[in-house]
């Protein structure tokens, strides 16, 4: 009897030790939500933290080493540009924060040698989509993470009668303006690829 008890304890405690070692199931069911300081929405339309694009009304803080008076906290303004000392007005909106810095260095190598600029996102604005047309609830709506055309235009309280779904228009502002992107609603739900995502500032518009 003593013999089986021992077998028995034995037994248990090898099987808790495997079920303690065991690797926690993965994570479903959504996407993290993006970083402030360096989110994203590169230009196929995902969103990753390392690749965040600047936007309207976003507070950075410019800094070039050694030289505090280049060095500036800016906010992007609705023209989408800030104002550096030295290279005057600069695009910023739709720009990543490294493509920024990149800018900066580039056009202050004309005034310095080998500027160092490291661009900092201090406060982010809220990112958003604009659905308007024939959708029946139009408006701007906050995006808080990876967010599809498909569920944006959902956001939007669905289709009128006449909507035209397969001739949907969205618009992207970027760096060099804005870009027009057709979007046919009817394939992209028969559609079994990755979907199309929007970024921030986006307007969807459906007639």
């Amino acid at each position: 009897m003593k013999v089986h008890m021992n077998a028995s304890m034995l037994a248990t405690s090898v099987l808790l030790a495997v079920l303690t070692a065991a690797p926690a199931p993965a994570q479903t069911g959504g996407t993290p939500g993006p970083n402030l300081s360096a989110r994203s929405a590169p230009a196929n339309g995902s969103s990753t933290a390392a690749d965040y694009r600047l936007v309207v009304g976003d507070k950075l803080r410019i800094e070039v080493y050694k030289d505090q008076q280049v060095s500036q906290s800016l906010q992007i303004r609705p023209d989408g540009k800030i104002t550096l000392p030295l290279v005057g007005d600069i695009a910023a909106a739709g720009y990543t924060p490294s493509a920024l810095q990149d800018s900066i260095t580039n056009s202050l190598k004309e005034y310095m040698t080998n500027p160092v600029v490291t661009v900092i996102v201090v406060e982010a604005q809220p990112q958003t989509v604009s659905v308007i047309g024939e959708v029946n609830g139009p408006g701007t709506h906050v995006i808080k993470r990876q967010t599809s055309v498909i569920e944006a235009l959902a956001m939007a309280g669905g289709f009128k009668d006449f909507a035209k779904t397969g001739s949907i228009i969205i618009q992207r502002p970027g760096p060099n303006g804005i870009t027009s992107i057709k979007f046919n609603y009817k394939d992209a739900i028969k559609s079994e690829g990755k979907p199309m995502y929007v970024q921030p500032g986006d307007v969807i518009i459906v007639p």
